[in-house]
């Protein structure tokens, strides 16, 4: 179990303000007829600007500083020169490295005229991850986060994605524990008083079911509805959580 100390924290804090800034940038600049790379672009530059560097560029492979889902992607799009148009809904994931520590984040933008239904969808990943965001204190279960975000986002008729997680966050991008969006109360690990976490609630209009693209990245659901992601850096405490990427 990975605790952060003050000194952790601090640097946990200043990573994400940078995560932060670059969704900002993305979200001020996505309208109709802006390709996904220029997206990209514009949150890379910004991570630099603030003398970090984005921690998804060259891990495992993946070419770009962000990752850009539309519409029926799920999470890991490879921005491209595919351009967005009003009705399109954009995730937008963002991870930073400063100083040794990352900061990871994640919002889906309306852009233009968008449905009724995907307005909801979009406003229902951000009330999901404050369902489970209540439980990320010290002494609760990683399985009580996990059923909050699934009882809300499944009683409001959203299908939740079970194939990817949060997770555990510090000076690796990854770390322990694994935080699903699913699950039964009062199982799973332990939460501690200093654990940094990300919670990210990824639902969709239809099937909690996705396939990923031959490219080796990309997640779609299987029934082709679209699907939201909300995610924040959060400080596990013994009182109030504390939220780093807002």
């Amino acid at each position: 179990m990975i605790c952060k100390t003050d000194r952790e924290r601090e640097g946990m804090r200043a990573a994400s303000r940078v995560v932060k800034a670059a969704l900002d940038a993305a979200r001020d600049f996505i309208k109709p007829g802006v390709s996904t790379l220029e997206i990209d672009a514009v949150v890379e530059e910004t991570i630099r600007s603030m003398g970090a560097t984005p921690s998804s560029k060259g891990f495992q492979g993946y070419p770009n500083a962000s990752c850009i889902s539309v519409n029926d992607v799920v999470v890991h799009g490879i921005p491209s020169l595919a351009v967005v148009k009003s009705g399109d809904i954009v995730s937008v994931d963002i991870t930073a490295l400063l100083n040794g520590y990352q900061g990871d984040a994640a919002r889906t933008f309306a852009v233009g005229s968008v449905s009724e239904a995907d307005k909801k969808l979009i406003a229902a990943a951000e009330e999901a991850f404050y369902m489970g965001l209540e439980y990320a204190v010290d002494g609760c279960r990683v399985g009580d986060v996990s059923s909050a975000i699934q009882l809300y986002s499944e009683l409001n008729g959203y299908g939740v994605v079970r194939a990817l997680t949060g997770h555990g966050i510090g000076h690796k991008m990854h770390e322990f524990p694994e935080v699903p969006n699913f699950g039964k109360k009062h199982a799973g690990p332990t939460l501690k008083n200093g654990m940094c976490i990300c919670i990210e609630p990824m639902i969709t209009r239809g099937t909690w079911k996705v396939f990923i693209e031959r490219d080796g990245w990309t997640v779609r659901t299987a029934d082709g509805s679209n699907a939201a992601h909300y995610e924040n850096t959060v400080i596990v405490t013994d009182g109030k959580p504390e939220i780093l990427t807002i």
